[in-house]
């Protein structure tokens, strides 16, 4: 894997994040502070603050779906992605995208789920059978 990315962002209330980041979706919790909460996600470190979620719009086109932008994300193997589409069905995610396959048998093939965190955030959680296609045209 390259290096690890840090993204922080704001959102609003430090329990339901924990609850659905580390709960629902599987990361380990790291360092906190009773304004902020870290958090190893798939590898990579999420650093949420307590304060106004960013501003999103529906102006990002997926298919027949405009989805909220700006967003963030994760590609996983398709093992992983297949794992985690389970929890968050099981935990009864109101998803922007329900979990589904794109460009099946073209380059780039891929699976796919959009949905929003707790305070509003719009994730985007991509799956491959071979990771090494993610940036196939």
């Amino acid at each position: 894997m390259p290096t690890p990315f840090h993204f922080a962002f704001n959102v609003l209330d430090l329990d339901a994040t924990r609850e659905f980041y580390s709960g629902v979706m599987g990361a380990v919790e790291g360092r906190s502070t009773d304004t902020w909460v870290d958090f190893d996600f798939f590898g990579h470190q999420l650093s949420m603050h307590l304060g106004e979620p960013m501003k999103t719009a529906a102006t990002g086109r997926v298919g027949d779906h405009m989805v909220p932008m700006p967003h963030f994300g994760i590609v996983l193997p398709l093992d992983q992605w297949t794992e985690l589409a389970g929890r968050m069905e099981d935990a009864q995610t109101d998803f922007v995208i329900a979990p589904s396959a794109r460009f099946r048998g073209e380059p780039g093939e891929q699976w796919t789920m959009f949905f929003r965190d707790p305070s509003g955030n719009p994730i985007e959680v991509k799956g491959f059978a071979n990771i090494d296609g993610v940036f196939d045209s």
